[in-house]
């Protein structure tokens, strides 16, 4: 039974799996950011992004499993070596180049929960998982883009 639940869901399974360790470049890049931050209020919001993206980590390994996968445990080194951009830059700047890198961070992880939810809004309860998740997505990214300067 388990090779045919792993055989229907197999593409949900490394979707979630590409989302979880997206989750967890994310993860280490607001650890990161939170570090280098002057305003305690930027720290403060960032601090509730990241317990964000730790919830993600839970409720889609959570899923993986019940679709009878094996969750993924970490980030991927080589996504985070091209794409962590906050992490890997070393932040060196003040508040609102760490946010500019934030943003850049919050546009990937955006673009792959909408493109997550495009391919598996049929199956309910994933469909409802992803919706939630993308919708804090957008509330992170919404947040930096009001609080950064206008150009």
């Amino acid at each position: 039974m388990e090779a045919t639940i792993n055989s229907k869901y197999k593409d949900a399974i490394a979707e979630l799996n590409n989302l979880i360790e997206l989750d967890y470049d994310a993860v280490a890049a607001y650890e990161s950011a939170i570090k280098r931050l002057e305003s305690s209020t930027y720290k403060a919001k960032l601090n509730e992004f990241l317990k964000d993206h730790r919830r993600h980590i839970t409720n889609l390994t959570t899923a993986v499993r019940e679709l009878g996968g094996s969750p993924a445990d970490g980030a991927d080194l080589k996504k985070i070596l091209t794409q962590g951009k906050v992490v890997i830059a070393d932040l060196v700047g003040d508040d609102i180049t760490i946010l500019k890198a934030m943003k850049l961070n919050e546009d990937v992880t955006n673009l792959k929960y909408e493109q997550a939810l495009k391919k598996f809004s049929d199956l309910d309860q994933l469909g409802t998982l992803l919706a939630g998740h993308l919708e804090d997505e957008r509330r992170h990214r919404a947040w930096i883009l009001a609080t950064l300067p206008k150009e």
